[in-house]
């Protein structure tokens, strides 16, 4: 199926008020955002003279509905614009429309109108922290609905039998351009050792996709007196939630740890490979996840990236990965740690007309959320 065919439709109970949309992930590109663009087909007679509007909302949620603290809901609107679709408050005929839009008004006759949003450059993509098994009803996450319905003005109170929410999402794809491939590496000296520890950490790129594998290469020159008892190699997920509490989740999605060992005066080089899936971590709470539709499956979230001048307060929920390389030493008294820490970015490529059919051809047409 072409995707150019798929159209997302969903009709309030009343059937007053439907929706369509020719798609409903729109694509942050840092210094642009597609525009959210429909169409809202209406009865006259199911009406019964009352208008309808349409809106667009941005929701931070930190725990579920229920979750009421002093008076205090863990729920907040980052945005929210309303539009009065019907009656139209230009002529229909003299707008400007999407392509989509002028399809879909000339299938549905006189009683379409079409909508029309654009994104400000403030608002996070669409993400989500994973809950436990045992957590009910919606926890952690930033999501974006459109929301139709049929009142008798924009402030009255919005009956559910005429009103129908549809479920988007803003995306982020890879950057066209990247920066070069990280290294790090540092010297650790000990007491009563001569010479000292350095360990070399580096990544062939900056940028990798969802699904690839990441190869560290490490390399572990051991002029001290100390024995490196093991080698820990890991993928960590640092979540940030930015916008209430600040809290910070550190969360290993993928782990090597082969036993590996450096003598004194040895060296250790090696490629040690690993692959960040979600797949591996389904069942562990405050994972963050990419805003998934009804239905559809998700993955591990992207790395977030920021238009310069924006206040990260109003992300929401700020997600980066690293990879740590963390070596054992073992000493007189114990153990001691050496470690150092590689940042690099985990997103989607941008998507090829291949790729759009492959995605596309498995929806259905209808929206059940």
């Amino acid at each position: 199926m072409n995707p150019k065919n798929v159209v997302f439709k969903k009709i309030c109970k009343d059937k007053s008020v439907a929706v369509y949309m020719g798609r409903r992930d729109f694509v942050d590109r840092v210094d642009s955002v597609d525009p959210v663009d429909g169409v809202i087909l209406i009865d006259p007679e199911a009406l019964q003279g009352r208008k309808v509007f349409v809106t667009l909302s941005c929701t931070f949620r930190y725990g579920r509905d229920d979750m009421d603290v002093m008076g205090i809901a863990f729920r907040r609107e980052l945005y929210l614009s309303t539009r009065q679709v019907y009656p139209a408050l230009q002529d229909r005929e003299k707008g400007t429309h999407t392509r989509t839009q002028a399809k879909l008004l000339r299938k549905l006759g006189q009683d379409a109108y079409p909508f029309f949003f654009e994104f400000p450059d403030n608002l996070p993509c669409s993400v989500a922290l994973q809950p436990s098994a045992q957590d009910g009803g919606k926890q952690c996450a930033v999501e974006f609905e459109i929301h139709a319905f049929s009142a008798e003005s924009q402030d009255a109170k919005i009956r559910k039998r005429s009103s129908v929410k549809l479920t988007i999402r803003k995306v982020q794809y890879a950057p066209e351009t990247e920066g070069a491939a990280p290294s790090v590496e540092t010297t650790r000296d000990f007491v009563m050792s001569d010479k000292p520890l350095h360990v070399k950490a580096s990544l062939d790129k900056e940028i990798y996709y969802h699904g690839d594998c990441v190869k560290v290469h490490v390399i572990v020159t051991n002029h001290s007196s100390k024995t490196i008892k093991n080698v820990i190699v890991s993928v960590d997920q640092v979540s940030t939630v930015v916008l209430y509490s600040n809290d910070c989740y550190v969360k290993s999605v993928a782990i090597e740890e082969p036993g590996d060992s450096v003598s004194p005066g040895a060296t250790l080089q090696k490629v040690y490979t690993l692959l960040p899936l979600l797949a591996n971590n389904r069942e562990r709470r405050g994972i963050a996840v990419d805003g998934k539709l009804k239905h559809e499956d998700t993955n591990l979230a992207s790395s977030s990236i920021v238009k310069d001048g924006v206040l990260k307060e109003v992300m929401g929920i700020m997600v980066s990965y690293r990879i740590m390389v963390k070596l054992i030493v073992a000493g007189m008294i114990g153990s001691s740690e050496v470690g150092v820490e590689i940042p690099f970015k985990l997103m989607h490529p941008k998507p090829d007309a291949a790729s759009w059919r492959r995605r596309w051809s498995s929806r259905s047409s209808s929206a059940p959320t």
